[in-house]
């Protein structure tokens, strides 16, 4: 009898008139995982630096969750304005959604600005050593975030009867593939690279310039993400056959590449 992992038969916790969603739960996990650790990795960086990390997460956490949800639905349209989709459930974040490139950009956009503001009042090193210290905690926040999809029972890969492949109920499975049982956990593929990825920049990254671990995570991670993707099977755009988030990830991969030589050779020649 083939092993498999099961789907979590609960997705909220009812808690007197309180109905708790996991996947929002995880969420809110992963960021307070990324608050706490990047703020331990910035302070090692000077003095007076308290809190900054906290100050300037107030602002790069919702704009993150706004530009991850934006982008999921810009990239899945027909899934909340098709013929078959409802609007309002863009607005439903804890049913899963949130497209990394979307929480990146825009998160990282607002903490830029944030960040820029908390430099006028104390002396911080540049803005690339607080991108680097938020970088693995950025990758366990992604990995705790990936749980919330398990328990949703979504992001599964093709059918396989590897040791460690996904039980997946008849209901959650897409169309064409009610016949299979059991599929790639691609949610738990993606926990591990982030996982391995984080522990690596922990490892290494003090020998990297300002601004290459962040580079180097955005690399890293896309490449992981480029295989995830391959062996995807949810509903998804595509361009000239192949899934958008594909051709994301490579031209992602290839920019935060050419960034990390960039920033290393500059650092060389200080």
């Amino acid at each position: 009898m083939n092993r498999s992992i099961p789907t979590p038969s609960i997705s909220v916790l009812e808690i007197g008139p309180f109905t708790i969603h996991l996947y929002a739960l995880c969420i809110i996990a992963g960021i307070v995982v990324a608050v706490l650790l990047g703020d331990k990795r910035f302070k090692t960086h000077g003095d007076n630096l308290e809190n900054v990390v906290a100050d300037v997460a107030i602002w790069a956490v919702p704009f993150g969750i706004i530009g991850g949800r934006l982008y999921h639905v810009i990239t899945s349209p027909a899934q909340y304005f098709g013929a078959y989709g409802n609007p309002i459930d863009a607005l439903k974040i804890w049913q899963g959604g949130l497209g990394i490139w979307g929480a990146i950009s825009l998160g990282a956009f607002a903490a830029y600005f944030a960040y820029k503001s908390q430099q006028k009042k104390k002396d911080l090193p540049s803005f690339g050593y607080f991108l680097d210290a938020l970088a693995p905690g950025i990758l366990f926040a992604q990995a705790i975030g990936r749980l919330g999809n398990w328990f949703n029972g979504e992001l599964f890969g093709r059918p396989t009867d590897l040791p460690w492949a996904l039980s997946v109920p008849v209901g959650l499975r897409p169309d064409g593939y009610e016949t299979f049982q059991t599929f790639h956990p691609t949610f738990l593929y993606e926990l591990v690279w982030c996982c391995a990825v984080a522990f690596a920049l922990i490892l290494w990254g003090k020998k990297l310039a300002a601004g290459q671990v962040f580079s180097a995570y955005v690399a890293l991670y896309s490449i992981g993400r480029l295989f995830i993707e391959i062996i995807r099977i949810d509903q998804a755009n595509t361009i000239a056959g192949v899934r958008v988030n594909v051709w994301i990830s490579a031209i992602v991969a290839t920019l935060a590449l050419a960034n990390y030589l960039r920033l290393g050779r500059s650092s060389a020649k200080i």
